[in-house]
């Protein structure tokens, strides 16, 4: 009887990773708030409360995060 020779198979190829939706990818970055931004608004609240000096930290404070109440 005559032999047969089997052939080896080839190493398998690895496989791609699976595509990502869209949505996945694209995640939405929040607004950059500038200074000015911050500066205008914490201006207008030192404003609102009759230019009393003693405040400041107070006022950026609450223009940040007013702003980025209004971004999100």
């Amino acid at each position: 009887m005559a032999e047969t020779i089997t052939k080896a198979k080839a190493p398998a190829k690895p496989r791609k990773a699976p595509a990502r939706k869209a949505t996945e990818m694209k995640t939405p970055k929040p607004k950059t708030i500038s200074r000015e931004e911050i500066e205008r608004l914490a201006h207008q609240f030192w404003a609102e409360r009759g230019y009393q000096h003693g405040h400041a930290e107070v006022d950026w404070f609450r223009a940040e995060e007013e702003l980025r109440r209004k971004a999100s």
